[in-house]
């Protein structure tokens, strides 16, 4: 697989990461077999860069990632980037949540992550939601005192404005900002790739595949009891039935190029910027070797341009998220 660079350190990583969230919660049942299977399979094929949260699961996914590394041992540690984030906090079985940017937050969350991941330290370590509460320059002293404490390599922000981001490098470089980038997920288009391309910040695009709608190949009728994507405006009602002729024409578009719906959106992100990560997440095999083909497909300038219009934000319907999934994204 092609490769991209994570941070001002420069740090090698495969040109998709993987989203683990999934493969503890959200999503309907997940099985920690399939999901170990997964995680092996994905650094067989270049994937290095693995993305979790101590929310996701309420800190299962942590340690499902603690375990795949516990197992591999120090050779397969020196070859992970990790990536884990501290700020959400809710009640098992509640989606509602609290934002904590606290400076003794996060020096405990950072412990609990770092025991849960069986690691010495974090290669990444996001302010997963702000709160504006908290100033900038606590939050950031205390991210960067795990620097200096050598428990976190390098910083990032998930979801925060260009301002934002420009106060908090003044404070400590920030190797990534996280935000939701995709065919129909544009706000980062607007200022925030920018500003990350002028600060040496990598932009890492989570939920790429929009939570699997863009695929095509999901059925909303279907979905387990569980699974948040019951709740998401952009796939429910009405948005649901505008947002189908979108994926039908992607669909289109792919299927001329012998490609996957999938394919192409990834695509897609890769040849926009060369300062996006995609984050894809997926607990089976045959999607995440799927993905991966996307990184050698080649779209030119008028085929880019072309999605751009037909994935133009006038034309998607529906919010992002339910107003609770709102909270701490600026």
């Amino acid at each position: 697989m092609k490769h991209r660079t994570l941070g001002q350190a420069h740090i090698p990583v495969g040109a998709l990461g993987l989203g683990c969230m999934g493969m503890s919660e959200f999503y309907g049942a997940s099985d920690d077999a399939q999901s170990l299977h997964t995680l092996q399979r994905a650094l067989e094929l270049g994937i290095n860069f693995w993305d979790t949260a101590d929310t996701y699961g309420l800190g299962h996914n942590e340690s499902l990632l603690g375990r795949c590394i516990a197992q591999g041992g120090p050779a397969l540690r020196q070859q992970l980037v990790i990536a884990t984030k501290f700020g959400i906090v809710r009640q098992e079985g509640k989606y509602e949540r609290r934002i904590d940017n606290t400076p003794a937050y996060i020096r405990s969350a950072c412990e609990a992550s770092l025991r849960r991941l069986q690691v010495d330290s974090i290669d990444l370590y996001y302010c997963h939601r702000r709160n504006p509460e908290v100033p900038m320059e606590d939050m950031v002293g205390a991210m960067a005192a795990l620097v200096q404490a050598g428990k976190v390599r390098q910083i990032g922000l998930s979801e925060v404005s260009a301002s934002s981001l420009r106060k908090a490098s003044a404070v400590h470089p920030i190797a990534a900002v996280q935000s939701e980038y995709s065919l129909w997920a544009r706000e980062p288009e607007q200022e925030m790739l920018q500003t990350c391309a002028e600060l040496g910040t990598s932009f890492v695009a989570y939920s790429p595949l929009g939570r699997a709608f863009l695929t095509g190949t999901l059925d909303t009728t279907a979905l387990a009891s569980n699974d948040f994507r019951k709740i998401l405006p952009r796939i429910n009602g009405d948005a649901e039935a505008a947002n189908r002729l979108l994926v039908e024409a992607l669909g289109s578009f792919a299927a001329a190029r012998g490609a996957t719906n999938a394919q192409i959106a990834l695509a897609w992100l890769l040849h926009k910027h060369p300062h996006v990560i995609p984050i894809p997440g997926t607990r089976r095999i045959a999607y995440l070797e799927q993905n991966v083909a996307a990184t050698a497909i080649t779209l030119g300038t008028d085929e880019v341009a072309e999605l751009d219009q037909m994935f133009a934000p006038d034309k998607v319907a529906g919010a992002r998220y339910p107003d609770a999934g709102m909270v701490g994204i600026e």
